[in-house]
């Protein structure tokens, strides 16, 4: 499984895109694809079907389209910055997020 920097609930920064320049948290990562599902942002229209058993109504809905992880920069909590991730290994053995601006952990 490929090692990805950003994981779910995280607040994150758009680099590119339509949606250029804008933050929002994370709902889903797919690690294998290295896709991120993020909240209100690269919206597509889908289209659906009514279905009376599911009590679905039809019509165009917006829906939240997947974005490459490359294009997503991770905003520390503590400096409130767009930051670089580095990893750290704590005393017991664990290794944690860490941000490169302030050396504050992220996990």
């Amino acid at each position: 499984m490929p090692r990805v920097h950003i994981k779910k609930n995280d607040q994150v920064y758009v680099l590119s895109g339509k949606d250029r320049g804008k933050s929002a948290k994370v709902l889903k990562v797919f690690p294998d694809k290295n896709r991120a599902i993020v909240e209100g942002l690269n919206n597509i229209q889908k289209h659906t079907r009514p279905n009376p058993q599911k009590n679905i109504k039809g019509g165009i809905l917006p829906k939240e389209a997947p974005i490459h992880i490359s294009n997503l920069m991770v905003v520390c909590k503590r400096c409130n910055k767009r930051a670089r991730i580095g990893i750290s290994e704590q005393a017991d053995g664990r290794k944690v997020r860490v941000c490169k601006n302030c050396k504050e952990l992220l996990d």
